[in-house]
């Protein structure tokens, strides 16, 4: 979604229906490289399309890869097939960790000069353990920063580095399990004379995401021999082969929110409950073993191979002692539910947590106290006690540190007892994995419409409430409704079915606005799906909506219409009576105005930009008629809502105005600076 300041979630009361996730970030960069590494050409379907398999993508094509991009989730990947990548190259893989680990330990073993970087975040996240185990084969890699961190730069001018692979390569596996993965992605690509063996040194963490590893080396060809979780062992003569084409199945722990949701909120569709399609009970991804935490916590969970059917089951829920090891990421969900759980709960094991996008423990303790929870945080766990009832849950502005997954399952929050809005800060982060998954909670959750924010400009013709309603409502995250374009789209549907506006014709005009099909989309405006934002500017639509106006008929048939975009998460509606008519208990309504000269000024400029020619003294005159006839008509008289503030913006630029709505509306939200 848009990189918005902060995303403003009313309470959410309920959830039903279905929806359909995005392929698997850990499944979609590993697929990614192993189809770049082997030879021919691999077919990717439902790849996660996201910030990090965009950098993993950008990369590949540096590297000299084939990489065809078909727009439905399929992605056809011609590899290297063994020659060596495009060099020298300087590759910038953003917070990816999946890419920054796989990529250092391929290119260190394929030769070449490379330089690895990443925002500030992956400068800050450990992968010294790694390069120690290419250092001890023989790779030439050099820290541009700080010793142990990235940027790298990794130098074999002079083409493959001459390695020493009669000893077992060693590596920690108690502080990131990628280390290991990348090594077992990148080691065959030099084991066609011997066996090539890896020890682990210390305990394992995260052994599901290397259960993922395993399976997908299998499918390119490369049987791995595992001794527990210690020691693994890479076949001589392995060799990548591409399976022609692989599909990769939706993110586990994306899944872990809406199992989360089922489990919290009523179900709005009696016990059907919520429908989750793309992943299921037999997914080869570890943080599917969720499922048991949230079963465990009091949610019914049943499903198949490809789905998963969630309903509210034990309430409150039940707290839980939980060792985190094998579903570190979806854990964080858990952390969100024990909100909702009475008791406390203790999740443990998850060290993990402090070298990820940020350090996730601090960072959730400091979130989850000012929601009114009690939390303590030790070296490697958090102990969650929920606010003891409604009345201590708080309103909170939730600091999400540039990472997804803060963003993602502290919406979860909404659901409060006590009716509080929560702020998501950042909510653009969510693009690292799922960047659709705003809508997609709300388009599987209900909140009462009067807790849904409403946010009403009202003005005269050319005041340019239509300009600051648009940049409001992107600012805000906000859907926008522009009342007097349904005017003009019924005029201009009228003309299109051969109906005069005229007042013998109120009926079937009012027919025709009740049912106007009619899609905004940023400052565009749609009509039966076709883009008719030009079509209705013109003056003599403009003319005409003025005369639809006056017709009671039709302004009731639009009143439905108009509620009708009332929607999750917001609404911002401007007009000439959203704050009078539709939208009277609006929690800020706002009239805006200019002189009749000024407007008169702006609508010349706009209409000499077009080609037009005008007179402004000719225009002034037209405004000021507009205005006394929209102020004297019998329905819905032009005027201020009698609790609207006036905003005059004859000498302020669009900036200002927005500048000054905005503040407007952060002084009546109930969050603390």
């Amino acid at each position: 979604m848009q990189r918005i300041p902060f995303l403003d979630l009313p309470p959410l009361a309920s959830a039903g229906g279905s929806v359909a996730l995005p392929g698997s970030k850990s499944i979609s960069n590993r697929v990614l490289l192993l189809a770049a590494l082997s030879q021919g050409t691999t077919a990717v379907r439902s790849l996660l399309d996201s910030d990090d398999t965009r950098v993993m993508l950008d990369a590949l094509r540096e590297l000299g890869c084939g990489v065809e991009e078909r727009g439905d989730g399929l992605v056809r990947i011609t590899g290297l097939g063994g020659a060596q990548p495009r060099s020298p190259a300087r590759l910038f893989l953003g917070n990816a960790g999946t890419a920054m680990r796989p990529l250092t330990a391929a290119l260190a073993l394929l030769g070449g000069e490379y330089e690895l970087s990443g925002i500030a975040r992956m400068h800050e996240r450990p992968i010294g353990d790694l390069v120690d185990a290419l250092r001890q084969l023989g790779c030439h890699i050099d820290y541009l920063g700080n010793d142990g961190y990235p940027p790298l730069r990794i130098a074999h001018g002079g083409g493959r580095p001459v390695l020493q692979l009669d000893a077992p390569i060693r590596v920690r596996g108690d502080v990131s399990s990628q280390f290991l993965t990348a090594l077992l992605m990148a080691l065959p690509l030099v084991a066609q004379q011997q066996d090539l063996v890896i020890e682990v040194v210390g305990e394992l963490i995260s052994k599901p995401y290397i259960h993922i590893t395993l399976e997908l080396l299998a499918r390119f060809g490369i049987a791995v021999q595992r001794e527990g979780w210690q020691r693994f062992t890479i076949p001589a003569g392995s060799r990548y082969r591409s399976p022609g084409e692989i599909h990769v199945e939706a993110d586990a722990s994306s899944a872990s929110y809406f199992v989360a949701l089922g489990a919290i909120a009523p179900s709005s569709n009696g016990k059907n409950g919520l429908n989750i399609e793309g992943v299921g009970l037999d997914s080869i991804q570890g943080d599917i073993r969720f499922i048991e935490a949230a079963r465990a916590m009091g949610a019914q969970i049943t499903g198949g191979a490809n789905s998963l059917q969630v309903r509210r089951g034990s309430w409150p829920l039940k707290a839980i002692s939980l060792d985190c090891n094998h579903i570190p990421d979806a854990a964080m969900t858990l952390a969100v539910m024990a909100l909702y759980a009475q008791g406390t709960t203790e999740l443990s094991n998850i060290a993990s947590w402090r070298v990820k996008e940020t350090d996730r423990i601090a960072a959730m303790a400091t979130e989850l106290r000012k929601l009114g929870a009690t939390v303590e945080e030790g070296a490697d766990y958090v102990r969650i006690t929920p606010p003891a009832s409604s009345a201590d849950w708080r309103a909170a502005s939730i600091h999400t540190y540039d990472d997804h997954r803060m963003a993602m399952c502290f919406a979860l929050a909404a659901f409060n007892p006590a009716r509080l809005p929560v702020r998501i800060e950042d909510p653009g982060c969510v693009a690292k994995t799922y960047p659709g998954y705003f809508g997609a909670l709300f388009s599987v959750s209900q909140a009462a419409g009067t807790d849904i924010p409403v946010i009403c400009i009202d003005g005269p013709t050319a005041s340019g409430k239509g300009t600051l309603a648009a940049a409001v409502a992107s600012q805000l995250g906000y859907h926008l409704l522009d009342s007097g374009a349904l005017y003009r789209l019924t005029a201009l549907a009228a003309g299109g079915a051969g109906v005069a506006i005229e007042p013998a014709n109120e009926p079937r005009l009012a027919e025709l606005a009740a049912h106007l099909p009619v899609r905004f989309d940023g400052a565009r405006v749609f009509l039966h799906g076709q883009d008719v934002t030009d079509a209705i500017r013109q003056e003599a639509i403009g003319m005409q909506a003025s005369e639809v106006s006056r017709l009671p008929a039709v302004r009731q048939a639009l009143v439905a219409l108009q509620h009708g975009f009332r929607r999750l998460p917001g609404l911002v509606a401007d007009g000439r009576d959203m704050g009078t008519v539709i939208f009277p208990a609006a929690p800020l309504k706002v009239y805006l105005t200019a002189s009749a000269r000024c407007r008169a000024e702006r609508r010349h400029k706009q209409l000499i930009s077009k080609g037009i020619s005008t007179i402004i003294d000719d225009l002034r005159a037209d405004l000021e008629a507009r205005d006394a006839s929209d102020m004297q008509r019998s329905t819905a008289p032009l005027k201020p809502a009698r609790d609207a503030l006036l905003l005059d913006s004859s000498g302020l630029t669009v900036d200002q105005t927005v500048a000054r709505v905005l503040d407007w509306w952060q002084a009546r939200r109930p969050f603390s600076a």
